[in-house]
Order: C-alpha cells, then structure tokens, then sequence
C-alpha cells in the first residue's frame, strides 16, 4: 500500500464573485469576554489606544466594533472551552465505520472516490472517513513584533519573528546595509568585462539587481541592455548559421549612438523606430520583466507570488507589502491591520484580546479563532533569497513563473513546464487549509522555489555558480541545506518528527534526486518519480543537472523519489482556450482514429535530434526504431511502422488536435520527466507508460490500471501488439475513466487565483477564466489536499505524534492506528 492524502475540492475557489456582494454578506465575530468590573477600565484604555491608531491609519487596525464585553468574572475569558489542549476523539461522528465491505474494490482493484479510481485501501478511507470530515476550531496566531527601524524602508517586518526581509541589494538586521552586486565577473586582459555570464555588462550596472542598463546620460536610461545587446556580433562561418558574439568587445558605438543610420538602442525614439526612421540593433530587445514593447517602453504589471494578495506592490518580483502585511505575498495579516480585510481562509473570526496587554500598552499578538478543515499547513516564511529574491533578479521574464502581463496588463499564461511550482505555492497560501499557527499544524510547506535557482544559476556572479564548478545540481544542493539550516535554527517544528512532516518541492528534471540528505524524511513533492530501482544513476543528458558526482557526503546515498512518503505532481500547463471550449478530453472512441501517438524529439538518428544516446535513456530511440512514422536521417521508417500508429520528431500543426484523434498516446522521459502524460490526459488519450521504475502524476495513490497502460521497456518490440490485443470493452472503460481524472491533471486552483485578481483589479474576463468557471472537479491542489488528509492518518510513523493532542474533526476509527 501506498501512503497519501486527500480531501474534496480546495475551496476557496468561489471566485469572480461581485465584492460587493461578499462584503455585505461576511460578518466577523469576536468571542465574547466576561470581565470584572476591574478589568473593564484595562480593556477600555487599550481600546482607546487601538482607537486612536484607527482614526489615524484606518483600515489598519482593529476597531471598537469587533469587542463585546460582559460583567461579572475576575479575569477574561472566553465563555467556550480552552480549543487547544482538548482532546477530541470524534467519536460522536459516525459510530462504526466498517471500510471493507461498505466500499469495495472494482474489478480493477480500485475504489471510487470523487470521481476518481484509487487503489483501494486509499479509496476506502476517502469514501467512509474524508467524506464525513467536519470543521474544527482553531486558534491562529496575529503577529505583532516589531523589525528594527522598521526595515530602513528597504525590507518588509516579518512581524512573528521580528526580522526583516530585505529587498534586492540590500541585507543587515535593519536592511541598512547596501550590497554591491556586480554585473561581471573580474576582468583580464583577454576578458576585459570578465568570463560571460548573462548579467555581463559593458554600459551601467545596477549593482543592487546585478542587471544592466543603458545608464544616464542617455535618452532612455531605463532601457534594459541585456546580454548579446552591448557587445559586437560576428557573422556565422556557415551561411545559414546565428551571428556569433565576442564577449570580449563591447559595441557602445552603436547603442549609445545618436545616429539615425547606425544600428542604434539607448537613444532610439520607439515612435520614428516604429516608422521606420531610425535604425535600432536586432539583438537588443526587451528581455526584463515589467517592461514590454519593441524598446521596452510600456511599463506592465511585474509578476509577483499571488500578486502580493491587494496588500502591497510587485516589485520586479519581491512584494513591498503595505503597513501591516507581511509574508512572501503579502497574504499574512499582523495586528496593525484591519480584520474587514484579512483573507478567507482567516474568516470569519473571533479576536481575543489578551489579558496583559494593558503591561505593555502596545498590541504584540492577537489570537483569532477560526474555523477549519483538516489538514492544516503552516508555510515557513523564508527569507526572500529562498523565492522572492530569485524572482525579483531574474534576467529573463519568463524564467520561473507562469505568467506575465500584457499591454493591457492582462494574463498571458507562459509554456513553463516548471510553472506548476508558483502554482502550487500559490494555492497552498490562499488556501483554507493553511494556518498561521506551527502547533495546530499537520504539515509544514518549506518554499524554496529551484525552479528559479536553476533557470538562473548563470545570470550573475553573486548566485556562485563558479564555487560549484558548473553544476547546477550542486548549487541547488546548498540552496535547500541552507534552508534547513534556518527553519532548525529559526523554529522549533522540525525536531517533533525529525522533518517527517516536512514538504519540499523539488521541480527540476530530475526532481529530488539532489536533495540533501539532512531533509530526505521529509515528503518530495516533484515531478520524476524515479525509484532507482532500475535507473540508478543521473538520467540528465544534460551535464550541468548531473548529480552523479555531488558528494555523497552531502547527498547521502537516498533514491530520487520513496513512493511510501513522496508524491509526483503534473507538470503545469497553460489553460488552453481551444482544447477547453471544444471539449477534446471528451471526444469518444469512434473519434480517434489513430491508435498511437508519439511526437517529441527522438534522439540522434533524426535531422535536429537530440546528439546524446542518452538522452530519454534510449526509451524515444528505441519506439522510433520500432514504430517510426518519419524518414529518419538514413531515409528509414521504423521496422513495424503502421499506418494508424505515429511516431515523429516533425512538429504537428495542431498537437492537441492530434493528440485527441488518438486513443492511446505515448509517454516517455526526456531529461528526466516530460510533460507527455498531462498532455495525453487533458485530451482525453490514453496515456501509454515507457519508463521502468519511475511513477508518474499521483500513481502511489490512483490506480493507474483504470485508465492508463504501462509497457515495459524490454516490451517495446511489441508495443503495438499489445494495444490491439486489448478488447474494445477495456479501452472504452479506460477512457471513460481519463474523462472523468482529468481535471486532476489541471491547475485549475491557481488559474482561478489569478482570474478572480484580474476581475477585481481591472475588471478582465478572459476567454481562459470563461472555460475553467465552469469545471467543477477535483484539481491538482485538490488531490494533494486530498492526498496529505490520507497521509495524516494513515503513515505509520504519526504515531509518534499521538500525544499531540489536537481535534481532527473525524470518527475515531478514522484515525492513525498502530498496524
């Protein structure tokens, strides 16, 4: 059995709702007080004191309306019982729950839950216990402590810590410290702007991004001269060829020049550009976020995790959050803030007002009781070079993130396959599932976005790629050890479990396979699900993503992927307007006329493959020589090519077209996972597995023999033979199941984070937004919340926690057991 948890839809989701019509309907509660005609004078003055901060910096601070007072006690306490400390077994909840024969298996060893084939076991507990799960009260914590001079300005106040989180460039205690970040590395005489680094730069440095500029004394100094754009380019020795550039000289001639002749940039006038009146240089353009046109003279909206929630203002990347908000998104409220604008999953509330607060006559920390389902998951907030760092200094605006903004400042959704990791971030801080509160949690999400430190391991000397010779494996090792060196040191949850209640996000190719061995207890989430069982060694065609050589002595000797603890998450895929409004997940059998496809890069043996033998780990080379539909370069087909089964690297006119005029769809690796099987599940195509001992999107849970087929890579010779020897009644009922998982497979959740800020930022409905309101399954975010509630009361080892006691809001037979 494999271990995971679940629960139904992430709610949350109520989106695009008019917010006018949600302000009159929320009502905030306080708990009501019953005090001592003693005490009365003591909660009046700090009343006062929160009153005079109200008239003053409204709507930041709690007001007289959300306190009732009674008469009559010594001292204030709520008129309900103490939550935490209670121990509640539930037992009230269902009186005997007999799983087995109340939910039992299909033929295909499988239990429906939600709509979804799960192995048994699993889908057991979802149907009798996750069904039945009820709300629970619990206490979150509002910060109120105070950053040393306030961060300077220039961080903003971690207000439960009490440490500032210093912008871009600068760094200390009070983020009075300024850094000198430069563009390029030490010069020499053959390099005289140093070795090439994209942050290299011949004009002016901005030394607190490391990013480069046309600087003053030009006409737009603003103007982003990144990269190939300030040095001399060389024609190509091929004809046909790029032009080629000489790191070593720099070009200042012509993009400082005023000339309307010469191949100009810093001084081009983007109007006479436009019209063809002055010249500009090809290789300059407009690679920084924030900025978009021809000359980068449109200022667009930057991308920001959540956006920075309405509390705060994206700044290339890193939230300069509003007085009283805090938090990587600005999503976390402390006490300076008003309750009428916490968030929902904070909501509704009852604020208790603490008995000493007159001893210090200012506001450290407020209690609010809400209520909640299980699992709950506190998120570290971790000093910004961890996330908002890596997203405020990126050179390139599509690195790491899934969207940017248009002209309009509309969502232009972006190909990232590495996307699902903001994605995933994002859903878990708006989430109703997530708490302020390290002591009520179940789990504990550590926010280290890779996807950033890989896509960015070369843009600028201070990332120090040099010290690790290269690779970028080594550099993201130290990344995430160093965040386990903080959260030890910073808080005091890791202990409890030994991190077993830890979660990290590893997206690159090969997911967690370079993790330090300090944080290997903990749950992976990623998206290559390798065992080692068979391929025990680095899969990378690629060298600098190698983990081979990394020391085991900061690796340790653990698998890339343990299916008892870990989970593989779909990659992330841009909502498609067209595949959703022409329903092709759903197109029926008599439809797809092709048997399988495959199309992607087949390796060395086709014009533009792939060079290295090792790449997909010979799975692609081995079906194209097979089943290959293209000539490849010897003018060959593949020994068993057939008509109605497609092999090729040629690029299809409509892929997701093809993909659902197929019935069975081909998955295989490329540089460790690839993106196929989302593909072939969101256009209803059965997907067909090649890749021993590597899971795919939540197999340790569902029961992939209920919609897919995996073929051993010793099977490939008769891979055809074997799909047209299945009958017609198990392939209708493998795709009837792909319709109905598919949404699973979909970041609906965070798409629809991002519809609902435009709607009430600009009043943007976009097509996308249109198509995805009107699904209503499980998502991705869902079936991890879903996924982690299973795993809360089925992993053995939480029995070592059995002695917290806390109200899981669930009949006690649903809870952990010894086994």
């Amino acid at each position: 059995m494999f271990p995971g948890p679940l629960l139904s839809k992430a709610d949350g989701s109520d989106l695009i709702k008019s917010t006018d019509k949600e302000a009159n309907e929320m009502t905030f509660f306080l708990q009501k007080w019953k005090c001592s005609w003693s005490l009365l004078a003591t909660v009046a003055s700090v009343v006062a004191l929160i009153s005079v901060a109200h008239l003053f910096l409204f709507p930041l601070a709690p007001s007289l309306e959300y306190f009732s007072m009674g008469q009559g006690q010594k001292t204030c306490t709520p008129i309900n019982a103490s939550i935490r400390g209670v121990d509640h077994d539930g037992k009230n909840l269902q009186p005997s729950l007999d799983l087995d024969h109340r939910f039992p298996a299909d033929s295909h060893k499988s239990v429906v839950y939600h709509g979804a084939p799960w192995k048994a076991e699993i889908g057991r507990w979802f149907s009798g216990c996750d069904s039945i799960a009820a709300e629970v009260s619990i206490i979150e914590k509002i910060g109120g402590k105070d950053c040393k001079n306030d961060c300077s300005g220039q961080g903003i106040c971690n207000h439960e810590l009490g440490q500032c989180r210093c912008f871009h460039g600068f760094s200390g205690e009070g983020c009075s410290e300024r850094l000198h970040l430069d563009c390029n590395y030490p010069s020499s005489p053959e390099q005289p702007y140093g070795p090439w680094v994209v942050s290299i730069c011949p004009a002016s440095c901005d030394t607190t991004r490391a990013m480069c500029f046309c600087g003053e004394g030009t006409k737009y100094p603003h103007r982003p001269v990144a990269e190939a754009c300030g040095f001399q380019m060389n024609l190509p020795t091929t004809p046909g060829d790029p032009k080629l550039v000489d790191w070593t000289k720099a070009d200042l001639d012509n993009i400082f020049t005023t000339n309307d002749s010469k191949p100009g940039w810093c001084n081009v006038d983007p109007t006479e550009a436009y019209a063809l009146k002055m010249q500009y240089k090809e290789e300059c353009d407009c690679k920084y976020d924030c900025l978009l046109g021809r000359f980068c003279e449109i200022p667009v909206l930057c991308t920001c995790v959540n956006q920075c929630s309405g509390h705060g203002h994206c700044r290339g990347g890193f939230c300069q959050c509003h007085r009283g908000w805090y938090g990587t998104d600005c999503s976390i409220p402390s006490v300076l803030s008003s309750v009428r604008e916490w968030p929902r999953w904070l909501r509704p509330a009852h604020v208790e007002v603490p008995d000493d607060m007159h001893l210090s006559g200012s506001l450290v920390n407020l209690d609010a009781v809400v209520k909640k389902k299980r699992p709950l998951i506190y998120v570290y907030d971790l000093p910004p070079e961890f996330n908002s760092l890596l997203l405020e200094g990126r050179h390139f605006k599509f690195e790491c993130v899934n969207r940017i903004y248009d002209d309009r400042n509309a969502t232009y959704w972006t190909e990232q396959l590495y996307g699902a990791q903001m994605a995933i971030y994002e859903s878990i801080l708006a989430s109703p599932h997530r708490t302020l509160d390290g002591e009520e949690a179940d789990f504990f999400f550590v926010p280290v976005l890779d996807s950033c430190i890989i896509v960015r391991a070369d843009d600028a000397p201070h990332l120090n790629m040099h010290a690790h010779g290269g690779l970028r494996s080594s550099l993201t090792l130290e990344f995430y050890k160093t965040a386990y060196d903080h959260i030890v040191e910073q808080y005091p949850f890791w202990n409890r479990s030994s991190g077993r209640d830890h979660i990290w996000f590893f997206s690159w190719d090969e997911g967690a396979c370079y993790a330090p061995k300090e944080i290997w207890d903990s749950m992976m989430l990623v998206h290559w699900g390798n065992t080692n069982s068979k391929h025990n060694h680095s899969t990378t065609a690629y060298w600098a993503d190698n983990w081979d050589s990394v020391s085991s002595d900061r690796r340790g000797n653990h698998p890339c992927f343990d299916p008892y603890k870990d989970l593989v998450l779909p990659a992330w895929k841009r909502p498609d307007v067209v595949s959703l409004s022409s329903k092709l997940w759903s197109r029926p059998r008599e439809q797809r006329k092709t048997l399988f496809y495959f199309n992607g890069n087949l390796g060395p043996a086709y014009e533009g493959g792939r060079p290295e033998t090792t790449y997909s780990m010979g799975i692609r080379q081995k079906v194209a020589e097979e089943f290959g539909s293209s000539p490849n370069k010897e003018g060959k087909l593949g020994k068993q090519h057939a008509e109605d089964v497609i092999v090729t690297p040629l690029r299809s006119g409509n892929y997701h077209e093809s993909l659902a005029s197929s019935v069975f769809c081909g998955v295989m690796p490329g540089d460790g996972w690839s993106g196929r099987f989302e593909d072939s599940i969101l256009q209803g195509c059965i997907p067909v597995v090649i890749q021993d001992g590597i899971f795919l999107p939540f197999e340790n849970m569902l029961n992939y023999e209920s919609f897919a087929v995996r073929i051993r890579e010793d099977e490939i010779p008769n891979l055809i033979k074997i799909l047209r020897g299945m009958n017609e009644t198990e392939i209708e009922f493998k795709l009837e199941n792909v319709r109905k998982i598919w949404q699973r497979f979909l970041y609906r959740d965070s798409i629809l984070l991002e519809a609902e800020r435009q709607k009430t930022a600009f009043g943007h409905v976009e097509d996308w937004a249109v198509q995805l309101l009107q699904l209503s399954e499980d998502d991705v975010f869902a079936t991890l919340i879903q996924v982690l509630h299973y795993k809360l009361h089925n992993d053995p080892w939480r029995q070592q926690l059995a002695h917290l006691k806390k109200d899981f809001g669930l009949a006690q037979e649903c809870l952990i057991r010894t086994k």
